[in-house]
């Protein structure tokens, strides 16, 4: 088996100088990092095989030397050698280098042409125009997308097919042009072959048309003599009506002409009197507009006086009212003065009774000397500073009280007069209860401070108590917390089993005598260390719900159903198939029964039977040696289960402990910790109620507080009232000044709108005696309005009447005008039809034989738009005078009278002359030149025949050709279709290690596959069928790459180049493609591939490194590493750990 040893490079891309890459094994990896030089690896395989530039990601040749992509070759020349040996180790090198703008090829170091370099390469298996042995990178990701006609050409390429598609092309143009030759000969001869049998024909249909034109040419004659017969009887009779007709015409006009002066006569009254009538109206017009401009001013004066006069009584009202406030004022403020004098003596006598309490005081409390001096400070502070701010807010709350008084008094001046003396009388009583609340306040006061010094000391006490509870509550709950922290459960608790438990409770309020509960609930371990044993044998029985009977069980399932919620298990009792127990296992050494291990709730006696169907004959051992000892080598397999939850089955599967194993396990312990969370509870709730409690002690200070806070106020509310009531009297008397400056305005504008008013009454009396005399010149000219349209009207009917008349005379005219001109148009379409037949006898040259005049005479007339003109007149007085001879016409045809009888005959004649005429023009008129041509025909016809033969050889020469092209061409592309066919169905098995995996490839042009697209078609382990677009991209790799690997089968090379291939591929994916492939290197050919993933260069045979260093550019460097000394793990799939110095 022939593989590739090694390549040697120089100054080639990122490759400086001299560098080898190898020795190549069976499956050799190149990993580095991006940008290293990988592809460039590949490059050089790619230009050793003989690939053009373009295929290689440059534009020209010399742009592969190192250094050239940035302007600084380091050499004029760069070459790759590529040593490969056969099966008998015999190296064959092949080499080729740059120079200048094309390359030399050398075969074992001897100089040869670029088709000898390919035909060595192709005698080793390397197909440089197929790249049967190369995968550039992003070619499998390009395969996987391919539409089916772009599949087809990849087969072309691989199967050589394309080298005869010039040749095809050529060779079915040429017979498609020899077909149309044929064919267009062929046409030619079918023609000349009708023009002969033609000319035979054309001489008896000659004489049986000559006779049938003459027979038609009789009946014309016959017809034309009937028509000018009785046309000219018409003429005659319209004629004669046509006069008649003119006559009554010229009376009924003389009549018409009376009525249309009379009329006239009349319409010239009517519009003298309607001119009269518009002369009034406008009159009126302009008096109404006169009229309708006086009434606003009269109106908007009428309407000034009465506001004058409304504004003159509103301002004395409002002077009585200020009058009567000023007087009110002047009480209100000896008043505030006595209750002055009065705030003062009270004041006196508080202060005296403060300073003997406060001499009691202190003989109770005694106070340090600081803390005395700094309370003295505060409360002298404290009185100056709320004494001003108290009296600035008084001051204040006057000032806007006084503001909103006189808003209100603007607005509602009458409302407020009769607010005020409420007021006024409100508050007078208010000051009197004031002076008792004052004594009252003062003796509750004294007892409310007594009070709170009681509740002060009580308060006390219960703080205390409270605190040592609480000292006590918190080191109790601490040590719950911890023993709940200790078993990890509240972080085991979810969303999604409080909803499953939500479900449970549910299920047990509807059957609550036959649902009993989860089966976890209803039993628990004897110990805890057998917790991960039982679990374990529960397995996903553990969550069951245990119900009495099967039918309980599905109406539990019904209602989850409907609820949406996740599915359950149910254990029927009734319905449970339950075996007996082994009683020979409780004798087994070192192992006890599951179910003996197993203890039921007291409540539950029937969950036995469950627990037993459950368990069956488990054993549960103390160590792992022991479960496998009980399980495999005794006289028989037995169910075992060790501590860790290790569990043997009789069927020989073992499966071990797992997180999530011990996870569940730990639902036992919850069970165990609700008492602890129900203690938990109560101890946070007595702790909340003790924190509520420590919350008087908030209460205790306010109350401190509030003890001083009445012995300041009682002497800030003296202080206060004082302060008010001076500010009040000082407000009060500015009022009254106010109050008296506002009278003296108001007495002034009284006097000048009395002064206004008298003026502006003058004004309307002058303004209503002009509205009154326009009114009455109004009347007058409505009044002469009415008469004047009474003769208006009178001359209108007067005038309906007469152009009545004129109307009715003027129809009657009319209608006989139309009589004659009907008369007229049918006299002049009967002349027009006789001169048209007179015309069609000469046009056609019948033998019409006239007596006097000549059908010479007769032209063709022109008719204008309006009547007949002077010329057509003369042409039908010379038509009149023209005397026809009638004798060949029969007499029973000029005996005819009745229009009906004329119709009919006319209808016969005209049929006859019609029949004949279609037979005629039926019969295609003969070729009077037949017998000229025949000889003619004749000699044409075979020279036509001659060049069908010739033209029928050529076509089948070219078909045969043709056919020879194809079948080459088909036999190609067949053979390589059919390979790759069969083959890619078991290669995509074994890549997906599934035989259920289909890939089929199918043409859509059977023939002629090469002319059409290729199917690929892919059905991917456990799922349906789908397109290829609608596969995952792992899938699409995977179907392409069997793609690949089955065309490589149809041409295989010795070995095998792929450039990051597995770059769409996952871990699954990737550990199929590189098992297969490696058992391919084993077995079929040798494979390099470039990657870039651990799990797939790891299970090779040998690594080359690529990394790269940076200079002028970047340069390329080589490191190799040989796996064979570390195999691969096969039994358990693990990967080879390299252990690399």
């Amino acid at each position: 088996m022939g593989y590739l040893k090694q390549i040697d490079v120089e100054n080639f891309k990122s490759w400086r100088g001299k560098q080898t890459f190898g020795p190549f094994k069976r499956f050799t990896c190149i990993i580095g990092t991006n940008g290293s030089g990988k592809s460039n690896v590949m490059d050089a395989l790619g230009f050793v095989m003989g690939e053009r530039a373009s295929s290689l990601r440059v534009k020209q040749t010399k742009d592969l030397i190192h250094g050239a992509h940035v302007s600084k070759p380091v050499s004029r020349t760069a070459s790759v050698t590529m040593r490969f040996c056969d099966d008998d180790d015999e190296e064959t090198v092949f080499s080729r280098t740059i120079s200048g703008d094309s390359s030399e090829y050398r075969v074992n170091g001897r100089q040869v042409t670029l088709a000898r370099y390919t035909g060595e390469l192709e005698k080793i298996g390397v197909v440089t125009k197929a790249r049967n042995c190369l995968v550039f990178q992003g070619a499998v990701e390009s395969i996987a997308m391919m539409n089916a006609k772009e599949r087809t050409k990849m087969f072309e390429r691989i199967s050589s097919s394309f080298e005869l598609a010039n040749e095809y092309d050529t060779k079915l143009v040429a017979l498609q042009e020899a077909k149309e030759d044929t064919q267009f000969h062929f046409n030619r001869k079918r023609a000349a072959a009708a023009e002969k049998k033609q000319i035979f024909k054309d001489k008896t249909e000659a004489e049986k048309y000559q006779a049938l034109v003459e027979q038609l040419s009789e009946s014309k004659l016959q017809l034309s003599l009937f028509q000018l017969y009785h046309k000219e009887r018409v003429v005659n009779v319209l004629v004669e009506s046509l006069r008649e007709k003119q006559e009554a015409v010229a009376v009924k006009k003389s009549v018409v002409e009376e009525w249309e002066q009379s009329v006239k006569a009349q319409k010239k009254e009517h519009g003298r009197l309607s001119r009269e009538l518009q002369k009034v109206e406008k009159e009126i017009k302009s008096q109404e507009e006169t009229l309708s401009h006086q009434r606003p001013q009269y109106i908007r004066a009428k309407v000034n006086t009465s506001h004058h006069q409304h504004k003159a009584e509103e301002v004395h009202i409002s002077l009585l009212k200020s009058q009567k406030q000023w007087a009110k004022k002047e009480q209100e403020l000896q008043e505030l003065e006595t209750e002055l004098a009065e705030l003062e003596k009270a004041w006196r006598v508080y202060e005296r009774e403060i300073e003997e309490q406060a001499a009691q005081r202190v003989e109770d409390v005694q106070l340090e000397e600081a803390q005395l001096e700094r309370y003295k400070e505060l409360k002298e502070l404290a009185r100056k500073k709320g004494a001003v701010l108290f009296q600035k807010a008084e001051k204040l709350h006057w000032e806007v009280k006084a503001d909103q008084e006189k808003l209100e008094f603007d607005k509602r001046r009458k409302s407020e007069v009769e607010a005020n003396i409420k007021h006024a009388k409100d508050h007078q009583d208010e000051l009197n209860r004031r002076a008792e609340k004052l004594e009252e306040y003062a003796i509750t006061s004294n007892k409310a401070l007594d009070e709170q010094r009681e509740q002060e000391r009580s308060l006390g006490e219960m703080l205390e108590r409270g605190r040592l509870r609480t000292l006590e509550l918190n080191e109790e709950l601490g040590v719950v917390v911890r023993e709940l922290q200790n078993a990890r459960i509240d972080s085991q608790e979810n969303r999604r089993q409080h909803r499953r438990d939500e479900i449970l409770e549910s299920l047990r309020r509807l059957y609550p005598d036959v649902v009993y509960g989860r089966l976890m609930d209803l039993c628990q371990p004897i110990h805890k260390k057998y917790q991960l044993a039982v679990t374990k044998v529960f397995g996903h029985y553990m969550n069951a719900i245990v119900v009495s009977s099967a039918k309980v069980g599905h109406d539990c399932i019904q209602i989850i159903k409907e609820e949406r919620a996740e599915r359950e298990t149910f254990l029927p009792i009734d319905n449970l198939d339950v075996k007996p127990l082994n009683e020979r296992l409780r004798e087994v050494r070192a192992a006890k029964m599951v179910v003996d291990v197993v203890q039921c709730s007291q409540n539950a006696p029937q969950l036995k039977r469950v627990v037993q169907f459950v368990c069956g004959n488990s054993l549960v051992c103390e160590n792992l040696k022991d479960a496998r000892h009980v399980a495999f080598d005794g006289p028989e397999r037995l169910k075992t289960v060790s501590l860790d939850g290790t569990l043997f089955s009789k069927s020989g599967v073992i499966s071990g402990g797992s997180v999530h194993l011990r996870y569940k396990a730990r639902r036992w312990e919850e069970k165990d910790m609700n008492g602890l969370k129900e203690r938990k509870e109560q101890l946070s709730a007595e702790l909340r109620e003790l924190i509520k409690l420590k919350r008087k002690e908030v209460e205790l200070h306010q109350i401190t507080a509030q003890v001083q806070g009445i012995q300041t106020r009682l002497k800030l509310q003296f202080e206060s009232q004082r302060s008010r009531l001076n500010t009040q009297v000082e407000y009060e008397q500015e009022q009254l000044l106010k109050q008296r400056r506002l009278i003296n305005k108001m007495e002034d504008s009284i006097k000048k709108e009395e002064d206004v008013i008298i003026t502006l009454k003058e004004e309307e009396e002058k303004l209503l005696a002009a509205v009154d005399e326009s009114q009455s010149k109004l009347f007058d000219l409505k009044n002469k309005e009415m008469e004047q349209k009474s003769y208006v009207n009178k001359a209108k009917a007067e005038l309906d009447k007469r152009i009545s008349g004129l109307q009715e005379n003027s129809r009657e005219l009319v209608k006989q005008q139309k009589e004659m001109i009907s008369v007229e148009t049918s006299l002049e379409h009967q002349r027009l039809c006789k001169h048209n037949l007179l015309l069609d006898c000469k046009i056609e040259g019948l033998p019409l034989t006239v007596l006097s005049g000549s059908l010479d005479d007769i032209s063709d007339i022109q008719l204008d738009s309006e009547s007949v003109s002077t010329s057509t007149q003369d042409i039908y007085v010379q038509e009149g005078q023209m005397v026809i001879d009638y004798s060949p016409l029969g007499d029973n045809l000029k005996r005819l009278i009745g229009e009906q009888q004329v119709t009919a005959q006319l209808e016969v004649l005209r049929e006859k002359v019609s029949s004949m005429g279609r037979l005629i023009h039926v019969s295609k008129p003969p070729n009077m030149k037949a017998l000229e041509k025949m000889i003619e025909v004749k000699d044409s016809f075979r020279g036509v025949v001659d060049a069908f033969e010739t033209s029928a050889s050529v076509a089948k020469k070219r078909h045969q050709e043709f056919e020879q092209v194809k079948a080459r061409r088909f036999h190609r592309f067949s053979q390589c279709f059919e390979h790759v066919s069969v083959a890619i169905s078991q290669i995509y098995k074994d890549l997906c290690k599934n035989d259920s995996a289909q890939a089929t490839l199918s043409a859509e042009n059977p023939d002629e596959p090469y002319l059409g697209g290729i199917s690929y078609n892919c059905v991917a382990p456990g799922k349906r069928f789908m397109a290829m677009d609608n596969l995952s991209g792992g899938e699409k790799s995977i179907a392409a790459l069997a793609l690949v690997f089955a065309i490589h089968s149809f041409r295989p090379a010795p070995f095998f180049v792929l450039d990051e291939v597995d770059a769409a591929l996952d871990n699954t994916n990737i550990g199929k493609v590189t098992s297969f492939i490696r058992e391919q290197s084993r077995n079929n050919f040798q494979v390099i591939v470039i990657s870039l993933k651990e799990e797939f260069y790891s299970r090779s045979d040998a690594l080359l490194g690529v990394f790269s260093e940076f200079d002028d550019c970047i340069s390329s460097h080589l490191l190799s590493l040989d796996l064979s000394p570390y195999p691969l793990n096969d039994e358990n799939g693990k990967e080879r750990e390299m252990d690399v110095m």
